[in-house]
């Protein structure tokens, strides 16, 4: 891997990780919860426009290798949680709130899939 496509991840990574942790207070705050809602945000947000991003790039030529790893490893591979999400769901278990946790895990799981299906249909749909 060169030396500019780490610098592109690397770059992309600050940002994402940056917009997560503002989303998911965001989030967390407007809605009082028992279910980390800011985290299945961004999960389901970030799971989407990486469909979106996807798509795009296997129907367009207009993005560089550097470009389309600042976008999707970096940016979106730092804003999507899926390590908070299983602490939080592992919580969750280790609190007794069984049914919380599986819902939790449900969302976030079949959620992101359909997200990131919906993104990648969506962008196909235009550009086919």
């Amino acid at each position: 891997m060169s030396w500019q496509t780490i610098l592109a991840i690397g770059s992309g990574g600050f940002i994402g990780a940056v917009l997560r942790a503002y989303f998911n207070g965001l989030i967390s705050h407007k809605l009082p919860h028992d279910l980390p809602y800011g985290t299945l945000g961004v999960n389901l947000i970030g799971s989407f426009l990486m469909g979106v991003l996807i798509a795009y790039f296997m129907y367009t030529t207009m993005f560089s290798l550097h470009t389309k790893s600042f976008l999707s490893t970096g940016i979106l591979g730092a804003l999507t949680t899926y390590s908070t999400f299983a602490i939080e769901s592992f919580l969750l278990l280790e609190g007794g709130h069984i049914f919380l946790a599986l819902t939790n895990i449900s969302l976030n799981a079949f959620g992101s899939i359909f997200m990131a299906g919906s993104g990648f249909y969506t962008i196909k749909y235009f550009l086919k």
